[in-house]
């Protein structure tokens, strides 16, 4: 705890274009946690190179994202919004995990399957050893709770089980994360694939809305979203497009689906695609408005980068030297 608070701790990749399934479905509800928990949200850069990225694009986008988290409403004040990469500690803690990590644990993750199928050019080390750093990540803030999604929920666990290992053999060193279980974000599909989640990795660009895409572009979408030939607007698991469009426009207007469903009753899909085009561009204007001024004001986000790191490596810093003295590693003369 700091300050009678519970810990945080939440990160997203410095990859492709935050999407509005990742703003709705957790950025826009990480904005109110700051008041029960003293939350780290972290761009989670070292992450990002299990896969080749252009050093140039890879700093862009680090940039980019971290002054989205800002734009999106999130005080860099009252969060700790950091570069993974400016945080030693992560790299050296994930090191040490390793250490008390089996490599049938590491061979049973679904997720480093289903990478090395979509980069069977670059197996690599670091896509095997993933969840180790993403447990560091975690034990290295003394982490209380962990917002997941159900595709994160194995990561958080193997977690658990590290920490629990180390604490068995050394005392009480980690705290015990727990899954974040409060009010959850709404579940954004593909618009031209509604089985799917939105992802910013869609090869299809008409599959996602980006956070920056304009107006027309935004409404272009929508219009080409999926449907289906019921042509009624009903909350219907089983027409999964009109579902999905539902489910977004609810999240963007705070309307039950009940109450969408009698808004266009008796209206075709033309104009229900239209009503929640504009609802999202309503949604992603002040977003964009934010951003922009933000990048212009190069100062100001560079003070948020400085103080953050530093912030994040006083609490990094108090861990690590906790866990290099219980392992044995020989104290730093000072």
């Amino acid at each position: 705890m700091i300050d009678g608070k519970k810990i945080l701790f939440s990160g997203m990749q410095a990859t492709g274009n935050l999407t509005l399934g990742n703003y709705l479905g957790a950025l826009k509800n990480w904005v109110t946690l700051c008041d029960e928990y003293e939350c780290f949200y972290s761009v989670v850069d070292l992450h990002s190179i299990t896969v080749r990225q252009d050093p140039a694009e890879l700093r862009k986008r680090a940039r980019s994202l971290l002054t989205l988290y800002i734009a999106a409403g999130l005080d860099p004040e009252k969060n700790c919004i950091y570069y993974q990469s400016h945080v030693s500690g992560h790299s050296e803690l994930s090191w040490i995990l390793n250490c008390y990590t089996y490599m049938g644990e590491l061979n049973r993750m679904t997720q480093f399957k289903d990478k090395a199928a979509k980069h069977a050019d670059n197996i690599n080390a670091g896509l095997f050893t993933y969840p180790v750093l993403m447990a560091a990540d975690i034990l290295l803030y003394q982490t209380d709770v962990v917002p997941v999604g159900k595709d994160q929920l194995q990561h958080l666990e193997i977690t658990r089980d590290i920490a629990q290992r180390f604490n068995a053999i050394y005392g009480d060193v980690f705290a015990i994360p727990e899954p974040y279980i409060g009010k959850t974000g709404a579940s954004i599909k593909s618009l031209q694939a509604p089985e799917k989640k939105m992802s910013k990795s869609d090869e299809n660009p008409n599959a996602s809305i980006y956070l920056m895409d304009d107006p027309d572009t935004v409404m272009r979408k929508f219009k080409r979203a999926v449907t289906d030939l019921e042509a009624q607007v009903r909350y219907n698991p089983e027409q999964a497009g009109i579902y999905n469009l539902i489910n977004i426009y609810s999240a963007c207007t705070g309307k039950t689906p009940e109450e969408i469903e009698r808004e266009f009753d008796g209206k075709g899909y033309g104009d229900f695609k239209a009503a929640v085009g504009e609802a999202v561009v309503s949604v992603l204007r002040p977003l964009q408005e934010r951003y922009t001024d933000l990048c212009q004001n190069k100062d100001y986000i560079n003070s948020v980068i400085k103080n953050n790191a530093e912030k994040a490596n006083y609490y990094a810093m108090k861990t690590l030297r906790k866990v290099q003295k219980k392992i044995g590693f020989p104290e730093r003369i000072r």
